[in-house]
């Protein structure tokens, strides 16, 4: 069988081809993987001797930058200059715009450029690639570029009292620096796979300082963050972390082949095989693509925690807990209950991103706008779009249903126990046949799942989501702020009834 030739400007470095042609993995492949192992093993050197007790900012920032763009260099070659492009592209715009309107300029802009290179690299280059390219950096420095400058935005237009509690532990008082932005942006820790995280986290755990989300956290009656000066060592954290993706990368290998997601398309398949063991099928399928995320996110996160980054306080008895910006929660993932837990657990800082960029800023249709975006933000293929499309109508019958149903079966930990176990295999279902355009990537193999299924979950969520009523947004808002106003007066109110008792009881007596 004839190989394809492919230039290093397209894979990076060839050094590990013989590797690549030993394991049987594409090059590219070959390479995110060895580079974020060494970037793992520097990151325990950057903890060690570059501590902010031992060097400047300023030195932790250049090498931190330098070391991402050699790790992006030697995986995606020249294509690695379209992270500066971007970043360079959005840091003029900050410092020719006024911060007014900076957000709106550089959120067109990331996301138009991350879009054309998509497309390019989509219907131009290769259609159906689907492993390490130069886009998907390109994807985690899109969400950083336009939270830094939502949260510039807010820091330094907005008033305090127009903020939420979060924009107000997110907003940025000062432009950063250029050398300041590259680091946050191309960082060897997150160049290649991320995770996001917020501008105020990263400058906090370069300069070493307390982040200020920690403050406010008790424990032992100790605060903890800036009121507790620790360092806590991350090394059992990034063991059980690495156990973790040694597991999911043997379950993947091992196993995703065995239940390939294209037989569900398979017409033998479908002719031949009850509807029930289809619905069986089709979650196995969907669980087996799962542990390479769990992989990429996790090493990610352990890399990050390696050095000295992702600290979150403290647990209840004390244990340093390390998922400020984690990714995932697999556990709650699998055992989810409702379309929304699965979300709120998967990709995690994406999620973020998407609720402080679009769905708290969006006044119409917050929900509808921010799968939109999201389906922009992951690329050109046609599935994605489908499954985010899809994704709207389950998340309105999922929010109708809880609403609606849900409290019903909290009278007894019985009826709680069996409403659970409906809702997860539902949840389980509908996350399933939401995702196969996912990975189908094309319209007509997705549409051909979706008419072997009569499109029955759309049909079914479009029903209930007209069935069952839901307060809109603004007005469940609305009733909480009210709720939150009234506490302070009804507290006052049943504490004055309480002493007026009292007092009557002590004239009696």
């Amino acid at each position: 069988m004839a190989t394809e030739t492919v230039s290093p400007a397209c894979t990076g470095s060839s050094l590990l081809q013989p590797i690549s042609e030993i394991i049987n993995l594409p090059l590219d492949q070959v390479n995110f993987v060895v580079c974020q192992l060494f970037a793992l093993l520097t990151a325990f050197g950057f903890r060690l001797y570059l501590h902010p007790s031992k060097t400047s900012p300023f030195v932790r920032h250049v090498v931190a930058t330098l070391l991402g763009f050699y790790f992006a260099l030697f995986c995606f070659g020249w294509y690695a200059l379209h992270f500066l492009v971007q970043s360079g592209l959005t840091y003029g715009i900050m410092i020719l715009t006024g911060v007014e309107h900076m957000h709106k300029y550089c959120l067109v802009v990331a996301l138009g450029y991350l879009s054309f290179c998509q497309i390019t690299r989509v219907y131009v280059f290769d259609y159906g690639m689907y492993s390490a390219d130069f886009t998907g950096p390109m994807m985690v420095i899109t969400q950083k570029i336009t939270s830094l400058t939502f949260e510039i935005h807010d820091g330094m237009c907005r008033k305090e009292e127009q903020l939420t509690p979060n924009q107000k532990i997110l907003a940025i008082k000062r432009m950063p620096s250029l050398l300041e932005y590259f680091s946050y942006n191309c960082n060897f820790m997150g160049i290649l796979a991320g995770p996001t995280c917020s501008y105020n986290d990263y400058i906090a755990f370069i300069e070493g300082t307390p982040c200020r989300r920690h403050g406010d956290q008790q424990t032992n009656g100790k605060a903890n963050g800036r009121h507790k000066q620790t360092d806590p060592s991350p090394n059992i954290e990034v063991v059980r972390k690495l156990a973790t993706c040694f597991f999911s990368l043997m379950v993947f290998l091992s196993v995703c082949k065995v239940f390939p997601v294209e037989r569900n398309i398979d017409d033998d398949f479908i002719a031949n095989t009850p509807f029930y063991a289809q619905v069986v099928y089709l979650y196995l399928s969907m669980l087996t693509t799962r542990p390479k995320y769990y992989f990429v996110w996790t090493l990610a996160d352990a890399i990050n925690n390696a050095a000295g980054f992702g600290f979150n306080g403290y647990t209840s008895d004390g244990s340093p807990r390390w998922d400020l910006i984690s990714n995932l929660r697999i556990a709650d993932i699998e055992f989810a209950t409702s379309f929304k837990m699965f979300l709120d657990n998967w990709n995690i800082q994406t999620a973020h991103w998407l609720k402080r960029v679009c769905y708290e800023r969006c006044p119409y249709n917050p929900t509808a706008a921010t799968f939109i975006l999201s389906a922009m933000w992951h690329g050109a293929y046609p599935g994605y779009y489908l499954t985010f499309l899809t994704g709207i109508v389950v998340t309105l019958a999922a929010r109708a249903m809880r609403h609606n149903v849900r409290p019903h079966f909290l009278g007894s930990p019985s009826h709680k126990l069996v409403y659970d176990v409906i809702t997860w295999a539902g949840t389980q279902i509908a996350i399933c046949y939401t995702v196969v355009p996912f990975v189908l990537l094309s319209v007509g193999p997705s549409m051909k799942f979706y008419r072997s299924w009569y499109f029955s979950v759309h049909i079914g969520c479009v029903l209930l989501a007209v069935a069952l009523p839901v307060k809109p947004r603004h007005m469940r808002l609305k009733e909480q702020q009210k709720g939150l106003h009234l506490a302070p007066i009804l507290s006052h109110l049943d504490s004055t009834s309480t002493d007026s008792n009292c007092n009557q009881k002590t004239k009696a007596t």
